[in-house]
Order: structure tokens, then sequence, then C-alpha cells
């Protein structure tokens, strides 16, 4: 993994293997892991498959809730990295394929 700084950024960090992408010279520990439980996603799916189910589950969210922020809260790979961002200790346990839960069970209130 890669920590790369770039300032015009839009969102604060984004993760695409092996690299993560921050728009903030010094991100916090929170930040990193969310994005760290990208690139195990992308490890486990391969970079491309990732990437398509995204926006493909993206495009059913914004169908679905008819706004950019749910939707995008609502993308199994993002509910997996916000609920255990703050768990620094999450990767060491996580099981393969994790997010699937996140998928299945589709009741996040943002």
């Amino acid at each position: 993994m890669f920590v790369i700084h770039i300032s015009s950024l839009g969102p604060d960090g984004i993760a695409l293997f092996p690299f993560i992408l921050v728009k903030y010279p010094k991100p916090g520990p929170t930040l990193l892991n969310h994005e760290r439980i990208h690139l195990r996603q992308q490890v486990e799916l391969g970079i491309f498959l990732f990437y398509l189910w995204y926006v493909v589950e993206y495009a059913i969210r914004r169908f679905q809730y008819r706004q950019h922020y749910r939707a995008y809260r609502n993308i199994s790979f993002e509910r997996e990295a916000f609920s255990n961002e703050q768990n620094l200790n999450y990767l060491q346990s996580r099981p393969l394929w994790a997010f699937w839960h996140y998928m299945k069970d589709n009741k996040q209130k943002e």
C-alpha cells in the first residue's frame, strides 16, 4: 500500500490498488483504515470486477434512493468500510467476502 497526497482530490480519500490517494497531507488512521478495507475488497474481487460491481451497485442505489449521498453510503463496499473504519484491528479478523453481508442487509439510515 502506498499513500499519495493529491491536494486537488475531491473526496478525502480513494483506494486504487495498491495506492491510497488522499486529499490532505496527514490523513488520520480512520480514513486510512477505511481505504485499506477497500483495498482488501479489491484484492478479493479483482480490481476490474470491484469497480464494475461498485458502479452497477451505485446505479441501483441511486435509482432506489434518488440521492447521490444516500446511494453512495448504501453501496455494500462503503457500508462495510464505514461500519468498521474506526476498528483499526478489523482487517486482522475480517472474514473473506465480508462486504456480502452488507449487501444482503440493506438497511442503512443515511
